[in-house]
């Protein structure tokens, strides 16, 4: 049986889900499911490719593109992961979470664009504003930030993940300073101090919304934490990467799919373990579109060392670091070095043609593209 996708979900459940909740629909909420609904089929066009073992031919389709779609971007992920590894600094590094308070989360809900902006923003100048203290780094890191608005039952959930680098340039621009031990900095104060500086933002981009707020919602903490991730770490990375184009639930997660439900599988952290949710095919679509971003929203920023107006002091740091660290270590025996090789240069970096459907072999080539929406029973390729 065929890996079922969200794609089904959305062309089984689409029409009745639009028809009952379409009137207030988000316009990027309806892109969603269209081009989700449209991802790999004929409606996007595509190549026709011809097998050289049993002589047949077959179409592959263009994917959607779109940044909520979990069947594609697995290239544009893979780069951005080999890119952010490449500027990674040969040091400890630390994986920070900061997450909303369930109280105001009617409130990012309903205001999503700037609420998630300002979220963002006073997350990483707090973590910045704190490492800058003396008692604690006295120095500006690198940090990565990412958003994301889900848990593992697709509930609505946003929170930020920072990727922060143990260590940074100090506070006279030149000296380089490092965390003491496996401290970062404190959580109890960060989570204060992300709410007062949201609490702040707010009130002066959005002094309507702040009014509407109840007063005891600004008393409750915001949940913060931070682990250390080891030296040149790239664990935390790897995981940002499964969500930098996507969100909320990857294919493989859906076990079943009837007339009226959706089953799948997530994870129940507090419990550690595996559990199976089984939910309406409405309910499925109302949980995924809720973390569809807002159009052109930004989910991934660069503060402090990462942020692009400092990339050429980060790279000359690092290139000194990574040149201390090999005066350090015993050369690489020549067979060492020859499967030592920069990020991006695989030699299967161009995405291979796809193997025959029908018996399997390797052996196929492209011979003529369609059009978006041909008929394919109709449509015969080239010789």
């Amino acid at each position: 049986m065929a890996q079922l996708e969200v794609a089904d979900v959305f062309r089984q459940f689409g029409p009745s889900y639009l028809e009952a909740f379409g009137e207030g629909m988000l316009p990027s909420h309806r892109r969603a499911i269209e081009d989700i609904v449209a991802c790999r089929t004929e409606a996007m066009g595509g190549h026709v490719f011809q097998c050289g073992g049993c002589g047949e031919t077959f179409y592959a389709y263009h994917g959607c593109r779109n940044r909520s779609c979990p069947a594609c971007h697995t290239h544009q992920t893979r780069q951005w992961l080999e890119a952010r590894c490449a500027e990674v600094l040969p040091c400890t590094y630390y994986h920070v979470c900061i997450t909303v308070p369930s109280q105001l989360r009617a409130a990012f809900r309903s205001n999503q664009r700037d609420c998630y902006s300002l979220l963002m923003k006073a997350s990483s100048q707090a973590v910045l504003e704190l490492c800058a203290d003396k008692r604690h780094m006295g120095a500006v890191p690198a940090v990565l930030s990412m958003l994301h608005t889900w848990s593992a039952a697709m509930d609505y959930h946003p929170h930020v993940h920072l990727l922060v680098s143990g260590g940074g340039i100090g506070l006279d621009g030149t000296s380089w300073r490092e965390t003491k031990g496996s401290f970062l900095i404190p959580v109890r104060a960060l989570s204060r101090l992300v709410r007062g500086k949201f609490m702040a933002m707010l009130k002066k981009a959005r002094p309507d919304m702040e009014a509407q707020i109840a007063a005891e919602a600004w008393k409750r903490e915001w949940v913060a934490w931070s682990k250390p991730w080891g030296k040149g770490e790239t664990a935390v990375l790897k995981y940002l990467a499964r969500y930098v184009h996507r969100i909320a639930i990857t294919n493989g997660r859906i076990l079943a799919m009837d007339g009226k439900t959706v089953t799948f599988r997530n994870k129940d952290r507090k419990a550690a373990k595996m559990r199976v949710c089984t939910v309406s095919g409405h309910e499925f679509m109302r949980r995924f579109l809720q973390h569809v971003l807002p159009k052109s929203f930004h989910k991934v920023r660069y503060c402090g060392l990462w942020h692009t107006s400092r990339r050429a002091q980060r790279q000359n740091l690092r290139h000194t670091m990574l040149l201390e660290e090999a005066q350090k270590s015993p050369p690489q025996s020549p067979a060492t070095a020859a499967l030592t090789h920069a990020p991006g240069q695989d030699a299967d970096d161009d995405t291979p043609n796809p193997p025959c459907p029908h018996c399997g072999s390797p052996d196929t080539r492209c011979v003529g593209t369609v059009g978006k929406g041909h008929n394919a029973k109709r449509t015969r390729a080239s010789p």
